[in-house]
């Protein structure tokens, strides 16, 4: 069974077990506050289990492509990924353990096929400080399953991570016990930090032991399931939401818990071919076999290389097929980062003509039998990518002449006798080969081959002073990331519900101004104020800036109402309704209006929040400015706001 058979085989279980099958979200959403991009499988799916009634009911199942840009200087390893795809199955309120665990168990073993004797669970140990069980139903459950199969069911309290590599895993041993560290679910990590109000629960694990790997006790003394050395991988979560947060270290019961399951295909995959490396799996080898044709190198001796340009192209195939284009900001950049760094890794295949022409493609056509929109917009996906990677190589080259220059600063002049000396400096240092490492996107690698070749002494601590430059940036990002998402809102406070209901205001402003062709191409939104991106082929006059502020002010101070109402998609279309540009939608969606009949200033699609009514936006004599108008992109046009 290959990697898109177990994908099928998963939607067909549980599509036969009355599950509706959902399409999967944009690795870009437009309402979640948390991150860039969508980083799991659940993430689409947090507001319906928070309460929000699911339009196609109480059980679904879906795969769920996900990218985790954090992830990017891990890639090399046998398993780590910053593309992959979440195979997930929820229950919302009906049914909840005692199906749960039986019918994992049964699709790993049974449909997949996974040796059972290879299969380790987790679950949670409970916590007496807030009062919350031991999770021994779960573990009850796994015990019978494994007994029924004829294998160990043996039990051992683990509690810390730490504690499992000092106490590592004992003959017949299989369920094991972990604190909330590894074995609490909710939206902010253990019970301490679960935020008050919001569902939480337990999680039981499944991981697949790989013994042909040897522990690496670098990691810790003993192994164990949640050891990161790669002997045992996870394979799959299962989430049971069963109680609530309702006050500072006090938790209840819910009345309908909930099931929130997610497996990642890529390892599950692995574990059916009984091979810890996710790089030769069906969907990621015919990657690494056409950059072995390219490069006429082979994948043991360039391992590292090329699961780098594997993984790299296929999270940017992806954000292409999602809208997403290279660019030096937020997502943008992410996407320029992946390309540029699996074009750094083609040159140690020996690679330095254009090769994304002959890549791209084979990872195209491993998606468009199960994805449609891949199939719909394959060549542009090419042509995206493709010209990002010819403007880079031109970048590439600029950093070489930049090599040049600081190699000519080598040769100094001696002023005493009117001849020449060779200078070598104490340059090259890790700062400098950063410098063009950051601003000209010259590999270090090549950058030290050039020094190589020029007789240059590289610094005694270039490694460690280029690697505290890397860490330096990374902070720098983490934090210019914090609080920003997908879809544009920084925050659900009152002032983020303002500003993004400025943006729907501000959209109609522009219709009316320029025609019903205007689109939404984008938002972003803070405390400070909103960023919005349309369609538009030339800069905004200052009559037509005033005339959308005079529009939109005008909306604030009818105070009209906010309010909003579910619609089938082409109901909602057909009335008028519209969404950002390229948004694909479920079968039903959210509709957001403001005002009604010929007062009514916005009909949109849209996931929310949003104020009650638009009067709140001029609270306190405040009125919508706007701060800035330029230039997006070729033909996108971007506007920043504020109320002031």
């Amino acid at each position: 069974m290959n990697t898109q058979d177990i994908r099928n085989a998963y939607l067909e279980f549980f599509t036969k077990r009355s599950h509706a099958v959902i399409d999967r979200a944009p690795l870009v959403l437009k309402d979640d506050p948390t991150t860039l991009f969508t980083g799991s499988g659940m993430q689409p799916m947090i507001p319906y289990l928070l309460g929000q009634p699911h339009p196609e009911g109480k059980r679904i199942v879906d795969s769920q492509t996900c990218l985790r840009a954090q992830d990017i200087d891990d890639i090399g390893d046998n398993r780590h990924t910053t593309f992959f795809e979440m195979l997930g199955n929820w229950s919302m309120g009906d049914y909840f353990k005692a199906k749960q665990v039986p019918w994992m168990f049964e699709f790993l073993t049974e449909v997949v096929g996974l040796d059972p004797s290879k299969l380790y669970v987790t679950c949670y140990m409970g916590n007496e400080e807030f009062g919350i069980a031991k999770d021994t139903e779960a573990a009850d459950l796994w015990a019978n399953l494994f007994v029924e199969k004829g294998l160990s069911n043996g039990v051992a309290d683990m509690g810390s991570e730490e504690a499992g590599y000092a106490r590592g895993v004992k003959d017949g041993e299989r369920i094991f016990f972990y604190d909330g560290s590894k074995n609490w679910w909710s939206r902010n990590g253990n019970e301490a930090n679960t935020p008050v109000g919001d569902p939480c629960g337990p999680d039981s694990e499944m991981f697949y032991l790989f013994d042909s790997v040897k522990h690496d006790t670098s990691f810790g003394e003993f192994c164990h399931p949640n050891c990161d050395c790669g002997r045992f991988m996870e394979v799959g979560n299962n989430v049971f939401m069963a109680y609530k947060k309702v006050a500072e270290g006090q938790f209840e019961p819910l009345e309908k818990p909930n099931i929130d399951h997610g497996s990642g295909l890529e390892r599950i995959a692995a574990a059916a071919n009984n091979d810890p490396d996710v790089f030769k799996i069906s969907l990621m080898w015919p990657i690494v076999e056409k950059l072995q044709t390219l490069s006429g190198k082979k994948y043991e001796s360039y391992t590292e290389s090329m699961r780098v340009i594997a993984d790299h192209l296929r999270a940017a195939t992806f954000l292409a097929v999602d809208g997403c284009v290279p660019s030096n900001k937020e997502q943008g950049y992410v996407m320029r980062r992946l390309l540029r760094r699996a074009i750094r890794y083609s040159f140690d295949l020996g690679i330095e003509q254009n090769f994304l022409e002959e890549i791209v493609p084979v990872i195209a056509d491993l998606y468009v039998e199960d994805f449609p929109e891949v199939k719909e917009q394959r060549e542009t996906i090419i042509a995206v990518l493709v010209k990002e990677e010819k403007a880079f190589r031109q970048t590439l080259r600029k950093g070489i002449k930049e090599f040049e220059k600081m190699y000519e600063k080598t040769l100094m002049k001696d002023v005493t006798d009117g001849g020449t000396v060779d200078f070598t400096p104490d340059w090259v240092t890790g700062d400098m080969l950063f410098t063009l490492y950051d601003t000209y996107g010259f590999p270090v690698e090549l950058s030290v081959e050039e020094a190589s070749k020029r007789s240059l002494d590289l610094h005694d601590n270039w490694r460690e002073q280029f690697d505290a430059k890397m860490a330096e940036q990374r902070a720098r990002s983490q934090t210019a990331a914090k609080g920003t998402f997908k879809g544009g809102l920084g925050g659900q406070d009152m002032i983020h519900k303002k500003y993004h209901t400025a943006t729907h205001l501000l959209q109609s402003a522009l219709r009316t101004i320029f025609g019903e062709e205007l689109r939404q191409h984008g938002s972003n939104i803070t405390e400070d104020r909103l960023r919005f991106d349309f369609n538009l082929d030339r800069k905004m006059t200052p009559e037509e800036i005033a005339q959308a502020e005079e529009l939109v002010n005008g909306w604030i101070a009818e105070d009209l109402p906010v309010s909003y109402k579910m619609y089938p998609t082409q109901e909602a279309l057909d009335m008028g309704a519209i969404g950002p540009f390229g948004e694909r939608y479920a079968d039903e969606v959210k509709v957001y209006q403001m005002g009604e009949g010929e007062h009514m200033a916005s009909l949109e699609i849209c996931g929310g929040p949003h104020v009650d009514h638009t009067g709140q936006l001029g609270e306190d004599g405040k009125v919508f400015k706007i701060s800035k108008e330029e230039s997006s992109s070729a033909g996108i046009r971007r506007i920043k706001a504020i109320l002031v």
